[in-house]
């Protein structure tokens, strides 16, 4: 086993304002966190950052990566990405305050598998979020995001939010893969008002190599909907595609989208 060269980012809370609550101090605390938690999507693009430096553009058009979170980074945090490979498979962990944060694995497939635009159907976004309940991520549901793109400004914003350093984006003119979560994301946030929620842990097959400047659309299945300790569980089966026609990630996607209150610290 050879253990790559680490990396190393200050952690960055991209999401202060947004609609989770998780992400903000005084929420998160009732919840038994000390802080507002870094979003698990980038987190996730932290450990996107050994394989891509390793493989470069052949990740990007096919590698496979997957995450689980087990403890929450916050802001201003170090955070350390550690890849040790044996058999072509990189370990991926992530350690922050002398934590296991997140574990996961990255690897490149010889080929991307085929998949066709036709077993995921394309289904608009509710026109009218409301509040969410048992009806909103139903087991077999097919659900749809509003389409979204990251050009310009924001492109080069997003990288910087992830602390992403590897020239190859701005190079090639290429997305990061670590976009394809945040509509992932979406899925949920698109079709409910949700409360604080937290994502647990994604599986990601890449497919092609997204643009900067593509727009992203999601086309998902629920794929599982359970309690489990007093937190409801969603899962999802989607196909990120890029304007309207290209796959450009598989993607599994976990999280507790109402979770279990704790006593105020």
């Amino acid at each position: 086993m050879a253990r790559l060269e680490p990396h190393t980012v200050s952690a960055y809370n991209t999401a202060k304002q947004s609609e989770n609550k998780m992400h903000d101090d005084t929420v998160a605390r009732q919840f038994g966190f000390s802080g507002g938690l870094v979003p698990g999507v980038d987190v996730f693009a932290y450990m996107m950052h050994p394989p891509v430096r390793k493989w470069g553009r052949a990740f990007l058009e096919r590698g496979l990566i997957e995450a689980r979170f087990v403890k929450p980074v916050y802001d201003g945090e170090i955070a350390e990405v550690t890849a040790d490979e044996a058999n072509g498979v990189l370990t991926l962990e992530v350690r922050s305050r002398d934590q296991l944060c997140a574990t996961g694995s990255a690897s490149l497939p010889d080929r991307a598998p085929q998949i066709s635009l036709a077993d995921y159907p394309e289904i608009a976004a509710v026109s009218q979020r409301l509040p969410v309940d048992a009806h909103s991520y139903e087991m077999g549901k097919w659900l749809g995001v509003v389409p979204r793109s990251w050009a310009g400004d924001d492109a080069t914003g997003y990288l910087a939010d992830v602390r992403e350093t590897l020239p190859i984006y701005a190079r090639e003119g290429l997305g990061h893969p670590g976009l394809a979560q945040r509509v992932m994301n979406k899925v949920l946030v698109d079709n409910a008002i949700l409360g604080p929620w937290i994502h647990v842990g994604s599986r990601m097959q890449l497919l092609a190599a997204a643009k900067t400047g593509d727009e992203l659309t999601a086309r998902a299945k629920v794929t599982a909907n359970y309690d489990k300790k007093g937190h409801r569980f969603v899962e999802l089966d989607a196909l990120v595609v890029a304007n309207g026609r290209t796959p450009v990630a598989h993607c599994w996607h976990i999280a507790i989208y109402q979770p279990r209150v704790q006593a105020a610290a």
